[in-house]
């Protein structure tokens, strides 16, 4: 599912969840970005969860798929386009930051109409907080369509 919002609140309004199963898997989520033919369906694959420890704060890694279903190239930074929500409602953005779950997706990603990548996105959280919920949108995620995966 998909909850369309303001640009600004999009990723904090999104109420509409996709079930997500016991490996934090979800179904893929349709997305359409601010320019005309911008549209990409997102995976979300996996959660490693710890993917490593950084001083007294944890790691998470999500793997993500990427396909182009638009008619033009998708152009953006696919880690801060993604965000991790934890129970208590803190919001972290995501970064590249290489953890030994998996390789992550680039900084910058262009793919052409039809092209798909996959890859981590990697967030650092206090050790005590407990997941609920992953979100991306395109245009760095500020796009008024945001995926929005519950974990369990």
């Amino acid at each position: 599912m998909r909850h369309r919002a303001g640009r600004l609140l999009g990723p904090l309004l999104a109420l509409l969840l996709v079930g997500a199963g016991p490996d934090g898997s979800g179904e893929t989520v349709p997305l359409d970005g601010s320019r005309p033919g911008e549209r990409l369906d997102v995976t979300l694959t996996r959660v490693v969860d710890p993917a490593g420890r950084v001083d007294a704060d944890r790691l998470v890694a999500v793997e993500l798929r990427l396909e182009n279903t638009g008619t033009v190239p998708y152009e953006d930074s696919p880690a801060p386009a993604a965000h991790l929500l934890d129970a208590e409602g803190q919001r972290f953005t995501g970064s590249s930051t290489a953890t030994g779950a998996g390789p992550s997706l680039p900084g910058t990603l262009t793919l052409p109409p039809g092209g798909s990548a996959s890859g981590f996105v990697t967030f650092r959280l206090p050790e005590d907080a407990r997941l609920a919920a992953v979100q991306f949108a395109l245009d760095a995620g500020l796009g008024d369509d945001v995926g929005h995966w519950s974990l369990p």
